[in-house]
């Protein structure tokens, strides 16, 4: 069995794309430490007269909430794509926390 054909969801934090064409959600890993495990989910909108999608709203769910939010979604048809926007970048600080680092 080759390692690129694994059905189970990825063990690392991973940003992904979805998309049905006329919505796009980001989804984010926020925090990802032993115990807790949290992705940022982005909603935008696609907008036939815009270059980038108008951005819904944003929530941060668990990991197995955000597994289960992909499965549902590839369900009724959502296909990945590429990134439709550049999101903000986190300071350090912040990111060392999210990633469970000490800060010093």
């Amino acid at each position: 069995m080759h390692v690129g054909d694994r059905k189970r969801p990825p063990l690392s934090p991973k940003e992904a794309w979805i998309s049905d064409g006329r919505q796009v959600l980001h989804f984010r890993p926020t925090r990802w430490d032993r115990w807790c495990q949290q992705l940022e989910i982005t909603v935008g909108e696609l907008l036939p007269d815009q270059p980038v999608p108008l951005l819904k709203k944003r929530l941060e769910i668990s990991r197995e909430e955000a597994l289960k939010l992909w499965a549902e979604k590839r369900k009724e048809g959502w296909q990945t794509t590429e990134p439709q926007w550049q999101p903000p970048q986190i300071p350090n600080a912040e990111r060392r926390s999210a990633l469970g680092r000490k800060t010093v």
